[in-house]
């Protein structure tokens, strides 16, 4: 895994594109001036959630006595899910039903840390041969290109449209697929090669 490959897989797990109607919906009462604000925010918490969890990924693991190989099977499996959804997208609102603004559900979690980005942050952290900086940097380019389509909601509904924002979703779950595929071929490979033929496991 390169800084680049990291980045672009969590900005696929994010999925900004498809999260805009949902960022919409949430917000559409809320100013159009203060709009930018709250999603800012949101973002901003979503990103210390992220870090939480990178920072002690390593510890929340070693608790849960899981292994590299199963580590790495399981988030194959969880992104072809996520893959698989923006493929085939279920119609979804969060819509407020109050009149205030919304605050950390659901628009910082779940919808940008959702269990999803965490467990990527939690494999980085865990399967990654790069350093804690770099994969930082990585987790930090990826939600700030996240965040900048979201600020930016408003102005790709208008020029891409609805089905535009889905097939541009459709496109990035093919790709996710194949990391997924990749992901979890990596994973089989690393347990076979420590419990089978009793070899050192590569790192993907």
């Amino acid at each position: 895994m390169t800084f680049v490959s990291a980045a672009v897989l969590l900005f696929l797990v994010l999925d900004p594109l498809g999260n805009i109607p949902l960022f919409l919906s949430a917000t559409n009462k809320v100013s159009r001036g203060r709009r930018r604000r709250v999603i800012l925010r949101e973002s901003l918490i979503a990103y210390g959630v992220l870090i939480f969890f990178f920072f002690l990924g390593n510890n929340i693991l070693d608790i849960l006595h899981l292994e590299q190989p199963s580590l790495g099977i399981a988030g194959g499996v969880i992104l072809f899910l996520i893959a698989i959804k923006m493929i085939f997208p279920e119609k979804k609102s969060y819509q407020s039903e109050d009149e205030g603004e919304p605050f950390i559900v659901p628009l910082a979690i779940p919808l940008i840390a959702g269990p999803s980005a965490i467990a990527t942050v939690l494999l980085f952290m865990r399967s990654s041969h790069l350093s804690w900086m770099v994969l930082l940097l990585a987790i930090t380019t990826a939600w700030a290109g996240s965040t900048l389509i979201l600020v930016m909601s408003s102005y790709f509904r208008k020029y891409l449209g609805d089905r535009g924002l889905a097939a541009l979703e459709r496109l990035m779950g093919l790709v996710l697929t194949a990391i997924a595929i990749q992901m979890l071929l990596n994973g089989i490979g690393q347990f076979v090669a420590i419990h089978i033929t009793n070899t050192p496991a590569k790192l993907f």
